[in-house]
């Protein structure tokens, strides 16, 4: 499908047998996919593929299934790198997930960090691009630098860039707030860093499945991303470093795979990627990251973005004609994901008794705390859709949201 075509959302339902489910019921409509989005069935065909007809360990072998195997890996990783357009496939790093390729370059940045050195991120981060660094800070005593934003929930770019000093080492920022939908200006923030000679790294978890990535065009350091966000299986993620950089870090495992030449004396390391992919990687779903890509591009990101940001439209819209209603995140630039809370009725009791209606919806902190304690909230309600989302489901969802709200307020 070409960019800018409409999508046929019906006939895309039908790639994804679990929307066929009742609760209580009900017919699903599932708008948790900014936790997870659901797997179509080609991706599944492609487990089922690797498992019964292809299953041996792969870069080692020189028999027959393990070279095929291993050529499905190759393949995903020739994919992944074409999807955020990077230079080579020695900069793309599969990992578990957005939180392990934090972790990863975390790790190994601590090496390099002294006391009093700073760590910049946002207040609307994911505890995944939090915790990391303190981890660092309780062992290093560095000091994380938080950039505050404005009512809206965008960042404050002046605050920004006036918090980069001498003493900064790295910036860690989301591309998407999971909680506000913010899409941040990343671009520019990452041309600021740069002119102090400051790398930077973007989680890009809630942005993958929804925007089109182009590393090179950002000029990131770092870009992260996870497979079960974009339609793809859980474990897998990608972790896309400029060559650069990846080759002065330091391995973040050790193990097979990842070395050139072992012994009692000392090891060499395996050139990029291998450096950083320790042991016997999750194969059968990286092949299947690789269907799951070839999903989202042959449905076009561009369509993707302009159908999900027409159902934001909607549900805020209707949303909006509740009593009570507070929507949190308003930014101009937005993506499709929508938190808010109802005047006297607990996050949980909304979620709930959606739930009852057969609507899944995520409810409390979102692994978003501190930005939680910046509202001065506890947690909030999030809908968020995902290309197999129908008008008909959000309306749906706002009239369940009316339904719970004249409950509490009769």
């Amino acid at each position: 499908m070409t960019e800018g075509m409409s999508l046929d959302i019906s006939k895309i339902r039908e790639d994804f047998p679990i929307l066929n489910r009742t609760i209580d019921g009900k017919p699903l409509v599932y708008l948790d996919s900014a936790a997870t989005s659901q797997t179509p069935r080609c991706v599944v065909d492609s487990i089922v593929d690797m498992y019964y007809n292809h299953k041996a360990n792969v870069h080692r072998g020189v028999h027959t299934l393990s070279q095929e195997a291993t050529d499905r890996v190759e393949i995903a990783r020739e994919k992944a790198r074409n999807f955020v357009n990077a230079a080579s496939t020695q900069e793309i790093i599969f990992t578990r997930g957005t939180t392990e390729a934090i972790n990863l370059v975390a790790s190994t940045l601590s090496d390099t960090l002294c006391h009093g050195d700073e760590i910049v991120v946002t207040a609307m981060e994911h505890h995944a691009n939090i915790v990391p660094w303190q981890l660092i800070q309780r062992n290093k005593r560095i000091n994380l630098r938080v950039v505050p934003m404005n009512s809206r929930g965008e960042v404050q770019m002046e605050a920004f860039e006036n918090l980069l000093s001498e003493n900064t080492r790295f910036v860690s920022v989301c591309h998407v707030s999971n909680v506000l939908g913010t899409v941040n200006p990343v671009k520019e923030m990452i041309a600021i860093a740069h002119r102090h000679g400051i790398p930077v790294l973007v989680d890009g978890a809630q942005a993958a499945p929804h925007l089109k990535i182009d590393v090179r065009d950002l000029d990131a350091d770092f870009y992260v991303l996870s497979s079960h966000k974009m339609y793809g299986p859980t474990g897998v993620g990608v972790l896309y470093g400029k060559k650069a950089l990846l080759e002065r870090m330091n391995p973040y495992q050790g193990g097979g795979e990842m070395i050139g030449h072992v012994s009692w004396e000392g090891t060499t390391y395996a050139e990029l990627p291998f450096k950083f992919e320790a042991g016997t990687p999750d194969y059968v779903d990286i092949a299947a990251f690789g269907t799951a890509i070839d999903y989202v591009e042959a449905l076009g990101l561009d369509n993707i973005a302009a159908h999900e940001h027409r159902l934001l439209t909607i549900a805020t819209e209707g949303l909006m004609q509740i009593p009570g209603m507070r929507i949190f995140g308003t930014a101009r630039e937005k993506s499709g994901v929508i938190s808010f809370l109802v005047d006297g009725i607990h996050h949980y009791d909304m979620g709930m008794l959606l739930d009852k209606l057969g609507i899944a919806v995520r409810t409390g902190h979102h692994c978003a705390q501190p930005l939680m304690t910046t509202l001065g909230i506890e947690g909030t309600v999030r809908a968020s859709f995902g290309v197999y989302n129908t008008q008909a489901e959000v309306e749906a969802f706002v009239a369940g949201v009316a339904r719970v709200a004249k409950m509490f307020h009769h």
